[in-house]
């Protein structure tokens, strides 16, 4: 035992030790078998659609065809990996045709055991094949269908760096790491008990399973009474026996774990199904990170596990680190560490339950994991993690199960199980999370702050398999990475497959307008001007015409006034005021009768239309104009900044400015069934509904969208055409062309109010050749 170590306790009076506690690298894998709406394992093979799961970084199969694994990458924070968890839960379930995912540990109903298919991976894969047949004839193919959580965790270099300062370290850098990864090991096998008793969710089973025994190789029901967690008890998923494993050295743990190959006890360092493991990387014996193996899936949960549970798993390794060790860690060490691992499995709802000490005597559980809470509530205190409201709400979450045992998941499992019986319960937890799935679709989770655009971009990136990275996350740049390619996007539509000029056309209102007029595309009348006072004193010029006011380079629909009448010269020269306000240069242009849609080009195809209705109520004879928008705005989809696929509506001067045109102001009450406009730019920016007309218009428009992406050279715009008849065909008078935009936004396309989800996100990576 090094003493150093032991003593690193002291080093948590270091500041800049105490700000780098949470951050790390995590990481999950998680297992769910694929049922049938009955109940059933799935036959199927891996669905197609969620590609290759040889390759795929993200999705992949356990044991089983019939079981799927989720893999998120190292992410930098508890939110982010349970959000990247999430929404690979999200992805999977609206992918699943007929199917559901089983949210239990415990497996749903089996077929005979020779109908369990064993995961195929085809000619390159078939080295994983055989060792899940071996690992089939070893242990029986029931209990390879027990599925639940691994935590991976790593603590960051520079705090690896500051502790080995901390504590005057003299020996290299790579050394310490070892050193410190093998105390946390120790410590949590000691004390693993705990999260067991707090967090096991495999109280039952299904009657019907049976599993084959280790030791007589006989098939018998599975269970013990009292139990939380089947799954990690001694009939669960255990290797024969309790191995012992040397964790005081690296080298020591190598010589250990050869040995155990060596006789046979175990095919592999992965047939050691311990509750942690140390993980290397590929190329050397370094170590890369820890992997927790002893979470059960929460039923409750739609992503299977909870943010308070990770915050706490995480609190458990941190003080598993900084935990002193009285005694090196022996063999008598792990085999009462075992012992209470299989009492508190196996028994863990006996509120008189004993268990072993450190001095191997029995003792209240009640009393051991008071004291054990104490001491991991004090390490919050000294290293001020009491002040982080996450680690705290998972800290308060774990006092209250304490508190009030009966509050624990395990019992509700239980409770819930004798209402409904074994499958019906679960069968109804995996069918509404299937649905919260669907509802929640368009978001990216854990990265909500980015443009709704991009995570639907990422979303479809996801599903294939192709491996992304945010560079900046205020400008939602990120790179896609699958094999060799590799490709930079910026706003989920700012690609490489526009050059520099094109952009900069498209960003130009004017440039546009002259290129679009010499390929004989109508497009507004108008002028331009770079001297507000001069626009302001033309109002002569406009008085009593329907015009627009825009800046010259605008997206969003920002700085844009619609004056239908322009009889109020006041109103007038407010208008070019707000333009100015958003470019040096603006335009005012002759105001385009008809409906406005937006068409979306990719690579010379239209590939989504929409109308876009502006920012409306309806009115019920009580409220006014502000409670009506105040009502609307509830809706869930409705959000601002982009990141949902409706933005809320606003009450701002454009808006006053446009009703009182009308005759209206915020607090003016509509009579029932009334729609008023609040603006005359239909932009979802400010607060637009979206309705698909992409089937509905006429082909000859689709024409004149491409024809304008060509005279542009642009392989991805956002076209913005007036019509004043989708049905009729396209004459030189009956449209125009008012903008192009060089970053359209694809959400709107995809979740539209109304209409098909026309899936520009895989379209964009389509076209991108992924």
């Amino acid at each position: 035992m090094d003493h150093l170590i032991n003593n690193i306790t002291e080093s948590l009076k270091n500041e800049g030790i105490q700000n780098s506690l949470i951050n790390g690298q995590f990481g999950i894998e998680k297992e769910n078998v694929r049922v049938d709406y009955k109940g059933g394992m799935a036959r199927t093979p891996h669905p197609g659609i969620l590609g290759d799961k040889f390759h795929h970084p993200f999705i992949t199969t356990d044991f089983s065809e019939s079981q799927v694994e989720m893999i998120t990458p190292p992410l930098q924070s508890v939110a982010e990996v349970h959000g990247f968890l999430e929404t690979l839960q999200d992805v999977i379930s609206e992918n699943l045709v007929d199917e559901l995912l089983w949210p239990q540990s415990a497996p749903p109903l089996l077929p005979q055991e020779e109908e369990i298919p064993i995961a195929k991976f085809g000619e390159k894969g078939i080295h994983k094949e055989k060792y899940r047949e071996e690992l089939a004839h070893k242990y029986g193919k029931e209990r390879q269908m027990l599925s639940g959580i691994h935590f991976n965790f790593s603590l960051t270099s520079r705090l690896e760096r500051k502790l080995k300062k901390a504590i005057k370290w003299n020996g290299d850098l790579e050394k310490f790491r070892e050193t410190i990864y093998l105390k946390m090991v120790r410590n949590f096998m000691r004390h693993r008990w705990m999260l067991i008793w707090l967090f096991g969710e495999s109280p039952v089973s299904d009657p019907s399973l049976k599993m084959k025994s280790l030791k007589t190789g006989e098939k018998t029901s599975m269970g013990c009474s009292n139990a939380i967690s089947i799954r990690n008890s001694s009939v669960g998923y255990r290797n024969k026996e309790e191995y012992f494993v040397d964790f005081n050295s690296l080298d020591r743990y190598f010589s250990s774990l050869s040995k155990l190959i060596e006789s046979g006890d175990i095919l592999s360092g992965d047939e050691l199904y311990l509750p942690i493991r140390l993980k290397f990387n590929e190329d050397s014996k370094q170590i890369s990170h820890l992997e927790v193996r002893i979470l059960d899936l929460d039923p409750f949960e739609k992503s299977g596990v909870s943010k308070n549970r990770l915050y706490f798993t995480h609190l458990f390794l941190l003080y598993s680190l900084f935990k002193e060790e009285k005694d090196a860690y022996q063999d008598k060490d792990q085999k009462i560490a075992a012992k209470n691992q299989d009492l508190v499995s196996c028994s863990g709802m006996n509120p008189d339950l004993l268990l072993m000490s450190t001095d191997g005597n029995s003792t209240g559980c009640d009393q051991m994991l008071n004291d054990l809470f104490a001491d991991i509530k004090k390490f919050m205190a000294d290293c001020k993690l009491n002040e982080n409201e996450e680690y705290s709400s998972a800290l308060s979450e774990v006092k209250g199960l304490i508190d009030n045992p009966n509050e624990r998941s395990s019992f509700k499992v239980k409770e819930k199980v004798l209402e409904e019986g074994f499958i019906n319960f679960h069968l109804n937890k995996a069918k509404q999370h299937k649905e919260e799935s669907e509802m929640s679709g368009f978001r990216f989770h854990g990265f909500e702050d980015l443009e709704l655009s991009s995570q639907l971009l990422m979303k479809a990136a996801l599903r294939r398999g192709v491996e992304f990275n945010i560079l900046d996350r205020s400008e939602n740049f990120i790179s896609l990475t699958q094999g060799d390619k590799m490709e930079y996007v910026m706003q989920a539509t700012r690609t490489s497959l526009d050059n520099y000029s094109s952009v900069l056309m498209m960003e130009n209102k004017l440039v546009t307008k002259k290129i679009l007029e010499a390929s004989s595309v109508r497009v507004p009348c108008g002028l331009d001007y770079q001297n507000a006072k001069q626009a302001r004193s033309d109002f002569d010029l406009f008085e009593g015409k329907p015009i627009v006011v825009k800046p010259k380079s605008t997206n969003f629909g920002l700085g844009i006034t619609i004056l239908k009448e322009n009889n109020n010269q006041e109103v007038y020269k407010r208008a070019v005021d707000i333009a100015f306000e958003h470019d040096g240069s603006i335009l005012i242009e002759e105001f385009i009768s008809g409906r406005e849609f937006r068409f979306f080009v990719i690579n010379d195809q239209v590939t989504g239309i929409l109308h876009r209705v502006p920012a409306n109520v309806k009115g019920d004879g009580e409220k006014s104009i502000r409670e009506l928008v105040e009502i609307k705005n509830l809706d869930p989809l409705r959000g601002r900044g982009y990141r949902t696929p409706l933005e809320k509506i606003r009450l701002e001067e454009a808006e006053e400015m446009f009703l009182k045109e009308q005759g209206f102001n915020f607090e003016s009450v509509l009579k029932k069934d009334q729609i008023v406009y609040l603006r005359e730019n239909s932009n979802i920016s400010t607060g637009g509904d979206s309705i698909d007309y992409t089937d509905d218009i006429h082909q000859s428009y689709k024409d004149i969208a491409i024809q304008s992406s060509k005279a542009l050279d642009v392989k991805i715009t956002g076209l913005d055409m007036m019509i004043e008849d989708v049905t009729v065909p396209a004459t030189k008078d009956n449209y125009a062309i008012i903008e192009m935009n060089f970053n359209p936004a694809i959400h709107i396309h995809c979740y539209p109010y109304i209409g098909k989800n026309r899936q520009l996100n895989e379209k964009i990576l389509d076209s991108l050749g992924f």
